[in-house]
Order: C-alpha cells, then structure tokens, then sequence
C-alpha cells in the first residue's frame, strides 16, 4: 500500500513542514550539520515544496532553518563521496540538485526566505532563489565553489536573472564570502532583521501578502516572470499582452475591480482566493 503525502512529510528525517494562518513552514533541520545539504536532504525539500504548493490551506510558503545557521552548502561527507561517483553518477545527482532550484523558481506560490544564519555555497544558492529574503545582520553569505576546485554551476543560471552578470561575476568569480548589508546592496536579499524580530517580520510580510493580494494573480505574475527572459521582445510582448487579456476575464479581477468601483476593502484569504 502507497503512502498518503501527509505520511510521507511525517517521515521526513531533515525537513519539516507545517501550515500556520496560510503561510506554509518548511524547515531545514539538521541543525548539528549546519543544515547542509546532500541527496536525502534534497529529495525532502522537493517533497516538503509539492505538498506545500498542493496545499489548499497555504497560500505563501517560507524557508527558513533550525540552529544556527540557514545553510552551509553541500555536507563534507556527502562531497567526498562525490569522488567515487562516474559522471552519470555525477550527472543524475546534479540534476537531483538542479530539479529543486527550478520547482522552488517556478512553485506557484510565493517563496520567503527566513535567513537566521549564514548561508554558503548551495545554502546561498537556497537563499536566493526564494522570490523574497530576509535575513539578520550576522548573517555571511556566499557562493565559495571556486576555493575547492569547484564551480557554481547551477545557481549561475538563477543570479544572472536575478542580480545581472557583472555582480554574479563579483560573486561566484571571487567566491568572497560578504555581508548580509553587502548581500542585501547586491540585490540577493530583499530585506533585514533584527535575530530577535526575524520570525515575526517574515510573518507579517507573508500575512500581508495572504490578506492583500490575490493568490491568482500572485501565481500568473510568478510565473510570467520566469518565462519572459527566455523571449524574444515581440514574443514576450505578445505573450504579455495574452496574459492581461486572459486576467481581464479572471474571477479574481472581476472581484478586485468590482470592490475597488465600490470603494470597498476586499480581504483575499476571506474571499477564497
């Protein structure tokens, strides 16, 4: 017999995830590795964020960590098994790792990172794929593959979207590991909190954004936003243009516009949306 989703998150071993008020939680927990990733943390993650988006009950997801720190990147166990592996090996785990970046990019629903700690290397990674970050002023970060031979292969491919290619360059050419006032001026982060106010401010934004907006319209601008890099001007415009007149006909924009006509307050998670 086949486990329910909601078995399988109760066997998690280095994830957790819980909804709370709409705001689906996921934790890394493996706080006595600093969190750091390997093939079962990474198969976790990807089932903790498919439920998440296919929970009714959540409308916006958070990441954050147990312990110290957010991330610390690969584990050192877990690289040095890395060595023994053939390159399909290498390819496939790659793509393991690849496959979590793009479902976290492209989920439906909006992702915060909560950054408590430091954040390095496929921790970094994590941090700044999330469509919003806050972290606390302690928090380093980092993109430091280069220092052991390595290289930021996968993340590349995000920051040049997210942050232009001279300061992706500055990043993972240097491998320097900065601030998170530097993080937050470079564009990875969005925002910073005290340690002891952190969980709230995350809270309230993803409250806010519960109550204020529509989930629909949050999902369509999310996804749009990943698709029209990849156009060409014309086709991007003409897909823009689709996408408007598509919304027109939505359900949520006929409610939005009918209470702003109205003058009246309109409270999305009340309304369903």
């Amino acid at each position: 017999m086949e486990n329910t989703p909601t078995e399988d998150l109760q066997a998690l071993r280095y994830v957790r995830y819980e909804c709370q008020a709409a705001v689906g939680y996921i934790t890394l927990n493996r706080p006595e590795k600093r969190n750091a990733l390997n093939s079962d943390m990474v198969s976790e993650l990807k089932l903790a964020f498919e439920y998440a988006e296919d929970d009714e009950t959540c409308k916006v997801v958070v990441l954050r960590a147990a312990g110290d720190a957010f991330c610390a990147g690969a584990d050192l166990a877990y690289i040095q098994e890395l060595q023994g592996f053939s390159y399909t090996d290498n390819l496939s785990d790659s793509t393991h790792l690849m496959q979590l970046f793009h479902q976290i990019y492209t989920l439906k629903k909006v992702v915060i990172g909560q950054v408590q700690g430091h954040a390095l290397a496929g921790g970094c990674g994590l941090a700044s794929i999330c469509d919003f970050a806050f972290a606390v002023p302690e928090a380093k970060f980092g993109y430091t593959e280069v220092k052991i031979g390595f290289i930021p292969a996968i993340v590349s491919v995000f920051l040049l979207r997210k942050i232009g290619e001279a300061r992706t360059k500055h990043l993972l050419l240097t491998g320097d590991v900065i601030s998170a006032q530097a993080a937050l001026d470079f564009g990875l982060i969005n925002f910073l909190a005290p340690k002891e106010e952190l969980a709230e401010m995350v809270r309230a934004f993803a409250r806010r954004l519960c109550v204020e907006n529509s989930a629909q319209s949050m999902e369509t601008t999310k996804e749009m936003l990943a698709r029209i890099p990849e156009m060409p001007l014309e086709e991007s415009l003409r897909y823009a243009a689709q996408m408007n007149a598509e919304a027109r006909g939505s359900n949520d924009c006929r409610r939005g516009i009918a209470a702003f006509l109205n003058k009246e307050k309109i409270i999305w998670e009340d309304a369903g949306a």
